[in-house]
């Protein structure tokens, strides 16, 4: 059975062949590849939940 770290970077490899059509970088472990990926994208957008009618008692969050 494979380490943890060529599960890794077998992962990230294959992901980045799937988006960029190409062959990983070559001297890249499976870390540096999915930063690599993780720095071109976007962004995530954060909306704000504001309203003067409720309290923050009441307003019901996600659990992660």
């Amino acid at each position: 059975m494979p380490g943890r770290d060529e599960r890794i970077y077998d992962e990230a490899a294959a992901l980045w062949r799937q988006l960029y059509g190409e062959p990983p970088p070559a001297a890249a472990d499976g870390s540096v590849i999915l930063d690599l990926i993780l720095d071109h994208l976007p962004g995530a957008e954060y909306e704000r939940l504001a309203t003067p009618h409720l309290r923050r008692s009441n307003i019901t969050f996600p659990r992660y």
